[in-house]
């Protein structure tokens, strides 16, 4: 497994993240457990959770992922791995976390708390915000409408991250589902106030959304700000296990319909012809899927999640594959064909 820099941070992280969404809904405490195991045996120091997790957010699992990941986190060499957590963003669908969050500096101090401790550790190598606080387009919203909320000041947001950094209880931040206009406007603030600058951007990008290329590519190679790519296999739908009508029993499509994102005729059309790509190539389709985002330039990490052992095994070997020029054009031809069909 390769490391990477996070920005100028002096951390390097491996090339995949382990993703933690699942745990506490769809996997167990003991899965989660066998998870973190064969992650690290085969190299990956990066682990990637949030305060909200497990998704589907509700009331009554709010804080299992953490909690999952901090009772192993316990027995481990902690300087060893790189934590990162998140703070929720506001929303009217988020009221049982602190009868409903937002980025004030009260807010970020509470979350922090609860998140230590669940965590079971005194620091967070890389403490991000989940989502932004004014009203903008992010989670597959399109066409920007300008008005809602401003939401929290930045200056307030970015003045608590500062004395959670002084105290030592987070090392870095990041941004989450964040637009080229917010990620520069955090980067210029935190200049003009002599704080440190966001060294990451963690935004969905695989094969059908690709939308990171157009203005935020640009930002993380010029700013040192990468992406840390969450959904690299869109749901798994990647993987063409869901082509033709198919709903595997234990899917996460399968079984919650809220998660409509990467699905539809056009999106339908695009995987089969990346999952014929790849069959032509001799490759698993998540694999090539998988390989293509974390051999970005401007991708500092790509985060990978599983129900499984052997589906998570079958991510990191993706790790070891690399895309010849052919097959990438090849990949670019129908990405020009079917743009961004779920962005």
């Amino acid at each position: 497994m390769k490391l990477r820099p996070l920005a100028d941070t002096g951390l390097s992280v491996s090339e995949l993240c382990l993703g933690t969404m699942t745990w506490g809904e769809q996997n167990t405490e003991q899965q989660a457990h066998r998870q973190l195991d064969l992650a690290v045996d085969h190299g990956i120091n990066f682990i990637d959770t949030a305060e909200m997790y497990p998704v589907p957010p509700k009331g009554e699992t709010q804080g299992r992922t953490e909690q999952y990941l901090g009772s192993w986190l316990v027995n481990q060499k902690r300087d060893e791995l790189i934590v990162a957590t998140k703070v929720t963003g506001p929303g009217d669908w988020m009221q049982h976390i602190r009868g409903g969050p937002d980025l004030s500096g009260e807010h970020i101090h509470q979350a922090l708390d609860a998140s230590l401790a669940r965590l079971q550790t005194d620091y967070v190598d890389l403490y991000q915000l989940h989502w932004p606080s004014r009203s903008t387009n992010f989670f597959g919203r399109l066409g920007y409408e300008h008005g809602g909320s401003d939401g929290i000041a930045l200056e307030e947001t970015l003045s608590a991250l500062k004395q959670e950094l002084d105290a030592g209880r987070i090392r870095h931040y990041g941004l989450s589902n964040e637009t080229p206009w917010g990620t520069m406007k955090f980067i210029a603030m935190a200049d003009a106030m002599g704080i440190p600058r966001p060294v990451s951007v963690q935004n969905p990008y695989n094969l059908l959304n690709r939308t990171y290329e157009i203005g935020m590519a640009e930002i993380s190679y010029r700013e040192r700000c990468g992406l840390l790519a969450y959904s690299p296999l869109a749901f798994g739908v990647l993987s063409g296990k869901y082509l033709n009508g198919q709903r595997p029993e234990s899917g996460r499509l399968t079984l919650f319909s809220r998660f409509s994102r990467y699905t539809g005729e056009v999106a339908e059309r695009a995987v089969e012809q990346y999952v014929s790509l790849a069959q032509a190539h001799e490759l698993d389709p998540a694999q090539m899927a998988l390989a293509f985002v974390t051999q970005q330039g401007f991708v500092t990490s790509s985060i990978i999640g599983a129900t499984t052992e052997a589906q998570l095994l079958s991510n990191i070997e993706s790790a070891h594959l690399h895309l010849s020029d052919e097959l990438v054009d090849a990949i670019n031809e129908v990405h020009r064909a079917i743009p961004n069909p779920c962005p």
